[in-house]
């Protein structure tokens, strides 16, 4: 399992952090809290959980090990008292644990300590959106995202290597819309010799829709994808291309800590996005700090291990401990990994050594 950190030492200094804006060592305040619910997906992508990794016999968590509902409201409580505003929901799939909307209403009731309503979000591959958009809609889901990452059917399944096809995607984003979401986030991962043909395609076919395509940089998550460097598609490259058919604008960001780059088109047509964790790190503004569904939190999405939060929540902690904890665990956060391999990109023997050389969580255990 997943290496686990120890209990904050500095749990006084973290104390004193309760209950006012919280920061970590670079200053960036905890605004995100992302909440994987289960380790288990119905797609086996190859940029995620490839196949020859996460085969039959793969050990999945097993359901005691899972944080129950109770444990992840509580959480996300504790962590809304210290500054949060966002919480998005992210597996693995998401929609594969039984009552998600359940999980979605408790997390809805939510309020910010100036009574503000939470911004909650989810991620998913899109497969059970037609059977599930109303049911999250009406428990209080606030955004989907859907991954697609082409629109040619062969090229789709191929990605997904378990035949699924692409218009059963399609379907669920279009059952989001009928459900009331009025705009659906579609993110595309980019990957050389895979998939770059899609990009024109993707972008024309969701010009004038009310959704927002996001382009998004292929990245070493994990260890187990085979991450290369050459296999990255940069952020410039896919905002030239589309430029090049149909000419783009920026779009001024509205948040400093705003991952995706805006792009609209000049034609009035909607906007992309373009998310750069290789060629345009933004770990200078990172305000996330991610939940795996038995309990851990990791400060970074590169992250090589965890605080056992799970412990705390069943070994009788009052909400003050466990709210010292976590404070304490993100005032001594310093992660700025994607800015480290980024400066290392420079000297390629130095970026494969930096890259290559400690073991990473998968996105499919973190979230993404």
């Amino acid at each position: 399992m997943p290496g686990v950190e120890e209990f904050p030492q500095d749990g006084d200094h973290a104390s004193q952090q309760h209950g006012r804006k919280l920061t970590d060592r670079l200053a960036r305040p905890l605004r995100d809290l992302r909440i994987s619910v289960t380790d288990r997906c119905n797609f086996r992508c190859v940029y995620c959980m490839p196949r020859e990794v996460f085969g039959r016999n793969y050990a999945f968590l097993p359901r005691e090990d899972l944080l129950s509902f109770e444990e992840i409201e509580r959480v996300a409580r504790i962590a809304v008292s210290l500054g949060v505003e966002k919480l998005r929901l992210t597996g693995g799939e998401p929609l594969l644990r039984r009552e998600i909307e359940v999980l979605i209403g408790r997390l809805a009731a939510l309020r910010t300590p100036a009574g503000e309503p939470l911004d909650i979000a989810l991620t998913t591959n899109g497969a059970a959106l037609p059977a599930k958009a109303a049911g999250l809609k009406a428990a209080g889901l606030s955004r989907i995202t859907v991954s697609l990452d082409s629109l040619d059917d062969a090229g789709f399944q191929a990605l997904n290597d378990v035949r699924f096809p692409v218009h059963r995607v399609l379907d669920g984003i279009a059952a989001a819309r009928t459900a009331g979401f009025e705009t659906v986030k579609i993110n595309t991962v980019l990957k050389r010799s895979a998939n770059e043909d899609q990009i024109l395609p993707l972008a024309e076919y969701f010009r004038w829709s009310p959704h927002t395509l996001r382009f998004i940089e292929y990245m070493d998550v994990g260890s187990s994808n085979g991450w290369c460097l050459d296999e990255v598609i940069p952020s410039a490259e896919v905002v030239a291309r589309i430029n090049a058919r149909y000419p783009l604008e920026v779009v001024a960001p509205t948040r400093a800590d705003q991952t995706a780059r805006r792009w609209r088109y000049r034609d009035g047509a909607g906007e992309i996005g373009v998310i750069s964790s290789v060629t345009g790190a933004f770990c200078g503004s990172c305000t996330r700090v991610r939940l795996s569904s038995e309990g851990k939190l990791f400060t970074c999405l590169f992250a090589s291990s965890g605080f056992d939060l799970r412990a705390l929540l069943r070994s009788g902690e009052s909400d003050e401990q466990i709210a010292a904890a976590l404070a304490g665990l993100w005032s001594r956060r310093d992660d700025r990994y994607s800015q480290l391999r980024s400066e290392n990109t420079v000297n390629a023997a130095a970026q494969k050594e930096t890259i290559h050389s400690r073991r990473r969580i998968e996105m499919s255990y973190i979230g993404g």
